[in-house]
């Protein structure tokens, strides 16, 4: 299918109701657009963000650092509405200019460090507590390749192929096509690299796989786009193995309840602020469960 009745004009123009799914919060203009301060909380490490892929890797990496010993690493875990616009309030465009989740700020600098776009958190956390990043130069890059890699590969897979598949207002052949062909490339790159590794960058769990398994394990799963079937994603079993596999981890797993607004209620904790936050939730649950 495709729009023949379409012509570009000589200077395009905003239509604000030009429809789908983020129209209302999608702007040609950066900046703020309402006075809104952040809360801070107890810990140094302060995260504004929501469970997206984006949002997860952070949370995850996080909860791994916790999970390895790095008390420092402890953390509040703000929740950022982007659907209701708090991305663009003047304390989180203070924080990050791009008004994107996830944005950092680490209170234990004189001045305080802001550290926005998630491979720059993950990465800036790696060196921060010297973990899940290969210390070996060759083994560091390579480290360092797949987690540029998925940096690049995100906007085709989110804001292409999700958007044009399941969120467009109208679907065209066109760019399903496009960006599908894609995705299915970048699924056998993957599923090619894992045949051989047990994770991404080699044998050692990095930031690497944190950062693309959010992304990934959500097409695999079905829990993104619905598009599982369509992607014919059981077929790359080197994959799903390896998303099985990180999705065991309990720290991936509580890293994806922090943040998280949607979705089965057992699996939200919608701000995180202590390491008990996770297990008041289950006492929680359970106390609604037996009333």
């Amino acid at each position: 299918m495709s729009d023949d009745t379409y012509t570009p004009p000589r200077v395009w123009k905003w239509d604000a109701d030009s429809g789908g799914k983020f129209a209302s919060i999608n702007r040609p203009v950066a900046g703020p657009t309402h006075e809104q301060e952040l809360p801070v909380g107890k810990h140094p490490l302060q995260l504004y963000s929501l469970a997206t892929p984006n949002g997860v890797k952070v949370t995850v990496m996080l909860e791994e650092l916790l999970a390895r010993g790095f008390r420092e690493a402890e953390y509040d875990a703000h929740l950022v509405n982007i659907l209701e616009g708090d991305q663009f309030g003047s304390g989180f465009v203070a924080i990050n200019p791009n008004s994107k989740i996830p944005a950092l700020v680490d209170h234990s600098t004189a001045p305080a460090t802001r550290v926005f776009e998630s491979g720059s958190i993950l990465l800036y956390l790696a060196e921060k507590f010297g973990a899940f990043l290969p210390g070996d130069p060759g083994a560091r890059t390579e480290t360092l390749n797949w987690l540029f890699w998925q940096m690049g590969t995100a906007p085709l897979l989110g804001g292409g192929f999700g958007h044009f598949y399941a969120y467009a207002p109208e679907k065209y052949e066109y760019p399903i096509n496009r960006y599908t062909m894609e995705v299915k490339r970048q699924l056998d790159v993957l599923d090619r690299r894992l045949a051989d590794h047990q994770f991404v960058a080699g044998e050692e769990y990095t930031i690497a796989d944190m950062a693309i398994w959010p992304w990934y394990s959500a097409v695999v799963r079905n829990e993104a786009y619905d598009a599982a079937e369509f992607l014919e994603a059981h077929t790359y079993r080197n994959v799903n193995r390896w998303v099985e596999e990180i999705g065991a981890r309990p720290a991936v797993q509580r890293g994806k309840m922090v943040n998280r607004t949607w979705g089965d209620p057992a699996q939200q904790l919608r701000e995180r602020h202590d390491a008990s936050d996770f297990e008041k939730r289950t006492q929680d649950k359970l106390a609604t469960e037996e009333a």
